[in-house]
């Protein structure tokens, strides 16, 4: 089993920046694929960033291409979303989750945290 806690969420005004954390226990993730996805209130949840085990295959949405860009430190069990430019439209529960697949598809991902609120100002 693998825990996931994320952190870093909170207020930010249009164009300001937040680094979400995700720190995992339990089991290492460095063989796990790990992702970062959000849910706005009334729509679903959608893909943000993914990153390979290794590190060296990123994803990005769309959306925040450019702005967004995901990390991971496998010898600190954390994995990293750092946001910039944020926009009004970021606001959502941002989730991270692990799984044993590189992919954009969240059924493809096995463990989830509890999710951290970003709340965007305009």
């Amino acid at each position: 089993q693998v825990q996931l806690v994320e952190s870093g969420g909170g207020l930010v005004q249009a164009g300001g920046s937040l680094r979400l954390s995700c720190a995992a226990s339990g089991r290492t993730i460095s063989n796990y694929a790990m992702g970062w996805f959000r849910q706005a209130p009334g729509k679903e949840r959608e893909i943000v960033a993914a990153i390979s085990w290794r590190g060296d295959s990123t994803y990005y949405a769309d959306s925040v291409k450019g702005r967004f860009t995901i990390s991971r430190d496998n010898a600190k069990n954390t994995v990293y979303l750092q946001m910039n430019s944020l926009k009004p439209e970021d606001t959502a529960v941002y989730y991270c989750a692990a799984g044993p697949t590189y992919s954009g598809r969240s059924r493809l991902y096995d463990y989830w945290g509890q999710g951290t609120q970003v709340t965007v100002s305009s």
